[in-house]
């Protein structure tokens, strides 16, 4: 995987490690003279950090530079986690992460890819314990590597009979693919010179594929407006037990919260659709869900209605507009949402991609207007005991609380975003590269900055590593490092340079 150097490249600076050691070797000092202070321990907790620093610095397969990057990503996730009496996170983790990330730069041993055979980039995927980076390409392949060596481990030349879209692992070992010739894959790590089974089910290209880890069912979505459920607790050679569970027109990308309790549905209409208390193994009636023909609710000023601070205007469904609800429980119930979008005053727009913040508190969209001359990134926060509604309708809505405008670059095509494992970071694929979005300039938590009113993203770092149009972005689960892909076939990894 290779890629060009970022126009915005930096001298080297101090590793951010070595100046907060020298800044606890400081409070220490000064905190000598006040042993009766809670805070007089604070330089002795910087000395066992650097201890176990150390302590982790084993030698990896990627060298003595990844080593070191993964001690230090390790050190930092363990103090976030600790939070002690001796650990002051506003000011050693948010300055660490700020520093850590926006020194991200494309890594120097990474791999040229031969674009003759596999074609565009549209989808990357890391396994849960970051050890296999796989890649979801044009020309029916599937790419996998070692992401910490950049070492290719596998092609599946012929994994589907048409464009590969999306990958979603099970667990370390099992992952499936979806692809325009309308089939699901499942394959195995420990065997890739063959599927385990392919699934037959969707009438046209399959999208995205989600997994229930409680249930253990396998959820997939496409163009033909299905969202479809897999048993794979009961698969064959054969295939696995399969039902439509949920159908909507126009739908572009499904995604289920963390915890499965929501499933939200994006739409090439402007449509955001909210399931909530979310039970898979209840099938919805196919169709039953009327045509979505509301008129999207002009903008409000900010703070001036009612309609700004719940990210838009709302068509809830009752018992009489849906008579397949009448006298069931509430679960799966549905909202139906036309979220804000700055600048969308008189136009329609196209919500292309579909994300969740990792806990769960936000999503992330990314929308095209209809005549597709502007795009824009955006944030929205769950709104959780909104005011008193029907038993029937739905417990929260959205609220727009940050937002950037993109490059318009490589109209037609989707840019898939996505957040970094703690939350605090967006990756977003910005014309020929990336840029680092934050909520503030601390690399906050959203809930540690939640602004008052609709903010912009804070640009942390853009990086320029590509000759085409970047497709899409994906953060490591375990290391600090993320990749991108574009049109031309190239991939890049980036990893903290000092």
């Amino acid at each position: 995987m290779s890629s060009g150097q970022p126009s915005d490249s930096k001298e080297p600076r101090a590793s951010p490690l070595r100046e907060e050691e020298d800044e606890e070797e400081s409070d220490e000092d000064r905190c000598s003279s006040r042993p009766s202070s809670p805070q007089a321990g604070r330089g002795g907790a910087g000395t066992q950090g650097s201890s176990r620093l150390e302590a982790d610095g084993r030698t990896g397969s990627g060298g003595r530079g990844s080593s070191a990057c993964d001690s230090l990503f390790s050190w930092i996730c363990r103090r976030t986690v600790r939070r002690g009496p001796f650990v002051d996170p506003a000011r050693d983790h948010f300055r660490t992460m700020t520093r850590l990330y926006s020194s991200m730069s494309p890594a120097t041993d990474s791999v040229n890819l031969s674009t003759q055979t596999h074609g565009a980039v549209f989808n990357l995927e890391y396994s849960p314990d970051g050890s296999v980076l796989t890649v979801a390409c044009e020309q029916t392949e599937v790419l996998l590597f070692d992401p910490v060596s950049s070492r290719h481990i596998k092609t599946l030349v012929d994994a589907h009979e048409d464009c590969v879209n999306n990958i979603r692992f099970l667990d370390n070992r099992l992952f499936a693919t979806c692809s325009d010739d309308t089939t699901i894959a499942l394959w195995d790590l420990r065997n890739l010179n063959s599927k385990v089974c392919t699934l037959h089910g969707h009438a046209s290209w399959v999208k995205n594929i989600e997994y229930d880890t409680h249930t253990r069912l396998l959820v997939t979505s496409g163009f033909d407006g299905n969202v479809i459920t897999w048993d794979t607790n009961r698969f064959t050679e054969d295939g696995c037990p399969h039902k439509k569970f949920f159908h909507t027109r126009y739908l572009m990308r499904m995604r289920l919260t963390p915890d499965c309790s929501k499933m939200l549905i994006s739409t090439s209409s402007g449509y955001l659709l909210i399931l909530h208390d979310l039970d898979l193994t209840q099938s919805l009636e196919v169709g039953s869900y009327r045509i979505l023909r509301a008129r999207r609710a002009p903008l409000s000023t900010a703070g001036s209605s009612a309609g700004s601070r719940s990210g838009g205007s709302r068509h809830t469904n009752d018992s009489k507009t849906h008579p397949h609800r009448e006298g069931l429980s509430p679960r799966n119930s549905l909202e139906v949402l036309t979220p804000e979008i700055p600048g969308e005053r008189d136009r329609g727009n196209c919500i292309t991609s579909l994300q969740l913040h990792p806990k769960g508190w936000a999503t992330l969209l990314r929308c095209s207007s209809n005549m597709d001359d502007q795009e824009w990134t955006c944030v929205y926060e769950f709104q959780e005991g909104a005011p008193p509604r029907p038993p029937v309708s739905p417990r929260c809505s959205l609220r727009l609380t940050h937002y950037i405008e993109e490059a318009n670059v490589g109209r037609g095509y989707i840019k898939e975003l996505c957040f970094s494992p703690d939350g605090r970071l967006i990756c977003s694929p910005y014309g020929y590269g990336v840029r680092l979005l934050a909520f503030d300039e601390h690399c906050a938590e959203l809930t540690d900055c939640m602004p008052v009113r609709t903010a912009l993203l804070r640009e942390i770092r853009s990086i320029y590593s590509h000759s085409d149009v970047v497709l899409t972005s994906k953060f490591s689960p375990t290391h600090c490092q993320f990749a991108s892909g574009c049109l031309s076939g190239r991939v890049a990894l980036y990893q903290p340079h000092f």
